[in-house]
């Protein structure tokens, strides 16, 4: 019996509308625990999901392959995505054409692991469409992703206060040694700034290789922060030992990363010239760079107190016109996955 013609065309329009979407949450990677391996593994990283910036992609059936991107979205993520999504047919033998939507990306190279994040929001998009069961550290190896810090991947899962224990030897992603919630009442002071990137690439590794082994007693300081600090402070909600532990990690970190960066702690000197004034106004925050930058952040105990702070900061005229600041939440959920398909 034919259908009837009203039937069918219902029935296209569900299947045009059928798609599986996932939204993951930037990431502010807070130091590295031993880039010089002085017990035989490299990095080891401690980093902290956060709320208002993300990443959205969707994915859809098409009758012929397709990346569409939103308003302001660059030709780079468009080829970035083209390519992973190539590896993703090659890996997991499911060559179906699909038209993939970029909605909104990270800032590209700013510190908030804009890469990793679009590569696993894709992967894992792709899996839910194909009910393929595959991990998030099989999806990153699939993607060359996770080859130095394993928070980003962490982080996608789950979300929350982060410590991973560095890549394997064998290109394994890192694993991961603790999750801790942030407490829902601090707040981050997010200062982005939109006319500079941090390296990557070539450049990034070749820089890194560069610089002199991080000494181990400044290594096992660091992890003795990490440990007797950080983790306590965010499980108890004691926000003074939390602070004094980022902080201090920040110090050692930025001195030892400074020849990479032009002598300098921080990467862009309009948002080192406002984490000073942060320090000098609000000493007990906990303050630094994450990753190459040129984002930095403070970390404050309250949604008032960052308020009160980002008020004096413009009020002072401080805040250079390239600089963005935002507060956020802590965010201790991973990646959200929607599957619109009936």
């Amino acid at each position: 019996m034919d259908c009837p013609r009203s039937l069918l065309a219902e029935a296209l329009v569900v299947e045009s509308r059928a798609s599986v979407s996932l939204r993951a949450p930037a990431r502010l990677h807070l130091g590295f625990l031993d880039p010089g391996a002085s017990l035989g593994r490299r990095f080891g990283s401690l980093g902290l999901v956060i709320d208002g910036f993300e990443t959205e992609v969707e994915i859809g059936a098409a009758p012929g392959p397709r990346v569409s991107a939103s308003d302001g979205i660059g030709p780079h993520e468009i080829e970035r995505a083209q390519e992973w999504l190539a590896r993703l047919q090659r890996e997991s033998g499911q060559e179906a054409p699909l038209h993939l939507r970029l909605l909104q990306v990270l800032p590209d190279h700013a510190g908030f692991g804009s890469g990793t994040q679009l590569a696993l929001a894709i992967g894992r998009a792709f899996a839910q469409w194909h009910r393929l069961d595959v991990a998030t550290a099989r999806l990153a190896q699939w993607l060359g992703r996770g080859r130095r810090s394993g928070i980003g991947i962490a982080g996608f899962d789950q979300g929350g206060l982060l410590v991973d224990g560095g890549p394997g030897a064998d290109g394994e992603p890192a694993p991961l040694l603790s999750r801790v919630p942030l407490p829902a009442a601090w707040r981050v002071l997010v200062v982005q700034d939109r006319a500079q990137k941090g390296l990557s690439g070539d450049e990034e590794r070749r820089r890194i290789e560069a610089l002199a082994p991080l000494p181990r007693e400044q290594a096992a300081d660091i992890c003795h922060q990490v440990l007797m600090r950080v983790l306590p402070g965010a499980a108890s909600a004691e926000f003074a030992p939390f602070a004094q532990g980022i902080t201090h990690i920040q110090r050692l970190l930025g001195e030892h990363f400074a020849p990479a960066q032009g002598g300098h702690a921080y990467a862009s000197a309009a948002v080192e010239r406002v984490i000073d004034r942060i320090a000098a106004a609000e000493p007990g925050a906990a303050l630094g760079q994450s990753s190459w930058g040129p984002t930095g952040f403070a970390i404050l105990p309250s949604q008032a107190s960052a308020q009160a702070l980002l008020d004096a900061l413009q009020a002072a005229q401080v805040v250079a016109p390239s600089l963005s600041l935002r507060i956020v939440s802590g965010r201790n959920t991973g990646a959200l996955l929607q599957d619109r398909r009936p």
